[in-house]
């Protein structure tokens, strides 16, 4: 049986009805930019998320690179985030003119290290950016206190942790702005790209929506240079179908992570990452060795609600992950690496102060180990089954 990483059309077509029933009120009214829908979407997402300020943007990465403009950022200022992300969450710091710092992570949660975080603020530091990866929380009491003491802006890059807390707040409202994206594979996906600002400080609300439309304010009156970075009526009526059910997604989630974790923790050579070991490269590689674990499953805190964008396996052994990889290909089962090169290997950054790109080894290490499988809602029984029986088969 054929698993994939992914299906959009399990989660859509069902709802096919309301979607076709918004589309034909955005048909009619035809305000595509900046309709009605817009305003309504961002008053539901906003009280879902208890955000003062909810602000509708064209992508995910468009939300980055505006929180960045509206608190100022450019050249002669350094911003730390972690190594192992998504290329946008560096790829816009350095849009602005600002310097990407590379921190380590945690091997067990993937977040920020922030302990490698404080060794890396310098007098030009501005802002961290701590990214709540796979749709589980950066420790935000941690980071927020270090951007306390040294002065620091802080911007979530929520984009796979929308709905994700910790404790008990919402990933994205513990800071000067969160950001969330709307690609179709996230857990609340639009139906192309689109993105999410949120903040609960009104002098940055006002100041990202005139950014977000050129900089003008009233039109054609342009005091600041900003950006086109409007979301479409179509998506904001699409999403808010979609938000009516997002709980209900986000709970068949969180049942198929916990359904893999139940029946692969017994088998031989399964481990599961252990919070005491938050952070600790040193003691993590010998709690390893002693475990003599061949695949460590992710986990979720206690003081967390992870949402499971992801389920990402660690696979320990030099070219392991490689070969379960192509063993699960083989067998038609969807699977993913998430990420394979880190931001301070990318080409594009090497240029950077070596001071910039160093101390990352955990980040490199999980970047030759880390392999997700699918996890998306509508995955059956049999087909999870299928999926566990492929790396037990591999593993026997």
């Amino acid at each position: 049986m054929a698993v994939p990483l992914l299906d959009v059309n399990a989660q859509n077509q069902p709802l096919e009805a309301e979607l076709n029933a918004a589309f034909q009120r955005v048909l009619g009214h035809g305000r595509f930019i900046l309709g009605p829908e817009v305003a309504s979407f961002e008053e539901s997402v906003g009280k879902m998320l208890g955000a003062k300020h909810a602000i509708g943007v064209s992508s995910g990465t468009d939300a980055l690179l505006l929180a960045f403009m509206t608190i100022d950022l450019g050249p002669g200022d350094e911003v730390i985030c972690p190594a192992f992300t998504f290329f946008a969450t560096a790829g816009t710091i350095a849009r602005t003119g600002a310097t990407p710092v590379f921190a380590d992570v945690c091997p067990i949660c993937f977040n920020l290290d922030i302990a490698d975080a404080r060794r890396k603020i310098t007098s030009k530091t501005k802002a961290i950016v701590p990214v709540h990866l796979f749709g589980q929380s950066a420790d935000m009491d941690a980071i927020n206190a270090l951007a306390e003491e040294h002065d620091l802006r802080v911007i979530e890059d929520g984009a796979q942790a929308i709905g994700a807390t910790y404790r008990g707040k919402a990933c994205g409202t513990m800071s000067d702005f969160g950001c969330y994206s709307f690609f179709p594979s996230k857990n609340l996906g639009g139906f192309g790209d689109g993105g999410l600002v949120v903040t609960n400080d009104d002098e940055l609300a006002d100041r990202a929506n005139i950014l977000k439309v050129h900089g003008g304010r009233p039109k054609y009156y342009h005091h600041l240079v900003g950006g086109n970075f409007r979301f479409d009526t179509l998506q904001a009526a699409l999403l808010e179908v979609k938000l009516a059910h997002y709980d209900g997604y986000t709970e068949k989630r969180q049942a198929n992570a916990e359904y893999y974790t139940e029946r692969l923790r017994s088998l031989p050579g399964v481990a599961i990452a252990d919070p005491a070991h938050c952070r600790c490269a040193a003691d993590q590689a010998a709690w390893l060795e002693e475990s003599g674990a061949s695949i460590i499953l992710p986990t979720a805190y206690e003081h967390n609600e992870h949402i499971w964008n992801q389920y990402t396996l660690r696979v320990i052994g030099e070219g392991r992950r490689e070969a379960l990889r192509a063993h699960l290909t083989e067998r038609g089962i969807g699977c993913e690496i998430y990420y394979p090169v880190t931001m301070d290997q990318q080409p594009c950054f090497q240029s950077l102060p070596k001071s910039s790109r160093q101390g990352c080894e955990v980040a490199h290490r999980l970047a030759d180990e880390v392999l997700s499988i699918p996890v998306y809602p509508e995955l059956t029984d049999a087909q999870k089954d299928e999926v566990i029986a492929a790396i037990v088969e591999f593993f026997a």
